[in-house]
């Protein structure tokens, strides 16, 4: 009989000390607090995530919608200069770039490239080159 007593004696002390540890342990508890608040920081930087997204989709077709309608009014103005101004030189038109079909699909106007250098030779090299001949 004493050892039973013995034995459930360890088992309840067992128990109760595993119950005071489990509620009385200040780490497990810190723990637990930042484990919460851990997946708390993972749903809301998932929702910003999901917020940024839709965000620069919609800001994406803007700037689409931008873009069609910027090419719509350059067309349509460098229709209607052409028609009302027809003894206008080429070059004193300021819509003398016309959009083409293509070019408006391919949303690319024509552009003069500055050149990194000149037409002609300079300096230096055009004086030995001329002593030379």
């Amino acid at each position: 009989m004493t050892w039973e007593y013995a034995l459930i004696g360890l088992v309840v002390g067992i128990a109760i000390g595993a119950v005071a540890m489990r509620f009385g342990n200040r780490k497990l508890r810190q723990q637990q607090s930042l484990q919460t608040e851990l997946e708390k920081s993972k749903t809301e930087l998932e929702e910003y995530r999901q917020e940024l997204v839709g965000h620069f989709a919609r800001s994406a077709e803007l700037l689409d919608n931008m873009a069609t309608d910027y090419r719509q009014l350059y067309q349509h103005m460098a229709k209607s200069s052409n028609n009302l101004l027809p003894d206008m030189p080429v070059a004193d038109n300021p819509f003398r770039y016309r959009l083409g079909d293509s070019e408006a699909d391919n949303d690319q106007a024509p552009v003069e490239m500055p050149r990194d250098y000149s037409g002609s030779a300079s300096g230096l090299l055009r004086g030995e080159r001329s002593r030379r001949e």
